[in-house]
């Protein structure tokens, strides 16, 4: 610890004399400073020992003494020491008095003892705790790093860091959930500062935010947090070596942290991002073999993918998964087309294939990307539960494998609801008039459960899932909800109305001059499949005149009633007209 007044007092070589001020002899020395002038406050930076032989200022006046040690005090001076026999043989009782009544201890220098002595007794005491404090913490880094090279990894170093600091530790994984804690009661506390660790997230690294008591003494550049109803000081310290935060460290203590606790909260920082950072070969050398196990896949060659895949993805293969595909929409949504399916002949995806280790997503995306995002909630779920999950970014689009039934497809559903819930938007067809996605939105489509040797069909039933998402304003379809509900809905595209309009004007033209209600007839005639009678009922007319308007369409549009195909285009005209006027 750094030196105190009561050390000083101890020192065999200084001989120094307590005058005033006993019981506040434990307050730590940050400098000694030697100083006459009547008013040395302004030079002063608090913690300092100031040291005065009385020259300059009037020391038998107990007003002006009252004053000066008022101001010392005010000023943070942790102690005064007065040199006894240059210009006064004792100290003035004003002096003596006036540290008595403000509580600063008066410290008595003798003759033989030169101020210079205190300076270098004070200078060689810090220098000395400075130096245990890098000894301490070097030590602390080996016994770290030990762990953290060790079988039980995070969770042994957790431990070590906790019983050096006495408190605290837990790891935050990249979608923000308590991964590992130490002590285990330690995860209760962790678990409370989830808004902390969020907002953490949401900044650019490196950062770091304070929570508790003791903010004020935080590190520098943190932000005090929200919780500060706790009486432990806690820090979070984001992990990773580029802007996107992929963890995040907190560490729980009784007061702020010293000198050696923080070369030891820095050393774990670096081995705990070193754990959740990978190589950039290893990220290329999955990158390839991901992209290539696609493509295998896609080609109808499982036993080749399987071969190829070895222990990295095999036990993914070994059991039925399924397949997801997910984009952020550019502004078209429901009139994109579909991607073609990777072929054996394209080039490995230009962005790194990944797998469960946390904080391996592709590039090096802001947290505020939604495909990003995706890729951090599914792989730490599947972190959490020993999972393997191919994960292929394909351009603007991402392809995942994830076993069915498990903990990242869960992870992903209840992402999508939790989305959809805060924007409002669950279950909602897009109308005509629907603006286009915004960049922060994410449309995803996920296939039905099979197995390598389904691969091409899974991929199919995703786009498909992906584009019925696209037209419904979901987040996400299931191949299995693709069937559900109405076709209409999908009639909501501007090439299909572009289509009605164009199939359905002739007769728009024929009605607008007030010769005959063709299209009201042909639609009424449609709805009752071609029954004259009921037909003729709704309209109020008599038989043969539905019978000469449907002739008149014919005739017009130069094509058949009688043909089915033509009777379903012209139904699905009408429909997707009248959708369009109700919008």
């Amino acid at each position: 610890m750094p030196p105190t007044l009561a050390s000083l007092v101890r020192h065999p070589g200084l001989k120094l004399s307590v005058l005033a001020g006993e019981d506040r002899l434990e307050t730590p020395v940050r400098w000694a400073h030697v100083s006459e002038l009547a008013d040395p406050v302004p030079y002063m930076d608090g913690g300092e020992l100031l040291l005065i032989t009385a020259m300059q200022i009037e020391a038998d006046d107990p007003e002006e003494m009252s004053r000066y040690v008022r101001r010392l005090v005010g000023a943070g001076v942790v102690g005064l020491g007065f040199a006894l026999g240059v210009k006064y043989a004792e100290v003035p009782p004003a002096l003596a008095a006036a540290a008595k009544e403000e509580g600063l201890p008066l410290i008595g220098v003798p003759r033989p003892t030169p101020f210079i002595a205190i300076s270098k007794a004070v200078s060689a005491a810090i220098a000395a705790d400075q130096y245990r404090a890098v000894t301490a913490g070097f030590e602390a880094q080996r016994e770290l790093t030990r762990a953290a090279i060790g079988a039980e990894g995070p969770t042994a170093l957790l431990a070590r860091l906790a019983a050096h600091l006495d408190g605290w530790a837990a790891l935050y994984d990249a979608s923000g959930s308590v991964v590992a804690a130490a002590p285990d009661w330690a995860a209760r506390r962790a678990a409370r500062l989830t808004a902390d660790v969020e907002r953490l997230r949401s900044r650019p690294g490196p950062a770091s935010i304070v929570a508790g008591g003791g903010c004020a003494a935080g590190a520098a550049g943190a932000e005090p947090a929200e919780d500060t109803a706790v009486a432990d000081r806690v820090e979070l310290q984001s992990l990773g070596t580029g802007r996107r935060t992929r963890g995040v460290l907190a560490v729980g203590t009784g007061a702020p942290l010293g000198t050696a606790e923080r070369y030891a909260v820095h050393s774990a920082v670096a081995l705990l991002t070193l754990t959740t950072e990978r190589s950039r070969a290893l990220q290329d050398a999955e990158q390839r073999l991901g992209g290539a196990v696609l493509r295998m896949l896609l080609a109808g060659e499982p036993d080749h993918a399987r071969a190829v895949a070895g222990r990295l993805y095999g036990g993914l293969l070994d059991a039925p998964f399924r397949m997801l595909v997910a984009e952020v929409p550019s502004g078209g949504g429901a009139g994109q087309q579909p991607h073609a399916a990777p072929s054996a002949a394209d080039e490995a995806p230009t962005e790194a294939a990944t797998t469960t280790s946390v904080g391996t997503a592709a590039g090096e995306a802001e947290a505020c990307d939604p495909l990003a995002t995706l890729i951090d909630i599914m792989e730490a779920a599947a972190a959490r539960t020993g999972e393997s999950v191919l994960v292929v970014p394909d351009g603007g689009r991402l392809i995942v494998l994830a076993p069915d039934g498990g903990a990242a497809v869960t992870a992903c559903a209840e992402h999508a609801r939790a989305v959809e819930g805060r924007r409002g938007t669950k279950a909602r067809p897009r109308d005509r008039t629907a603006a286009a996605p915004s960049g922060d939105e994410l449309v995803i489509g996920l296939s039905a459960p099979a197995g390598p040797i389904a691969a091409a069909a899974a991929y199919r039933q995703a786009e498909q899932a992906l584009s019925v998402a696209r037209r419904r304003g979901r987040m996400l379809v299931e191949h299995e909800q693709v069937a559900a509900g109405s076709v209409l809905p999908l009639l909501a595209d501007d090439a299909v109305r572009a289509f009605a309009d164009g199939m359905l004007r002739a007769l728009h033209e024929h009605d607008a001059t007030g010769r005959g209600d063709l299209v009201a007839s042909l639609r009424a005639w449609l709805s009752r499949h071609g029954q004259w009678d009921a037909a003729a009922a709704d309209l109020g007319v008599h038989r043969h005149t539905l019978r000469y308007r449907m002739r008149r369409v014919e005739e017009i549009l130069g094509r058949s009633l009688d043909d089915p195909d033509v009777r379903m285009e012209l139904w699905l005209a009408l429909k997707a007209t009248a959708s369009g006027t109700s919008a």
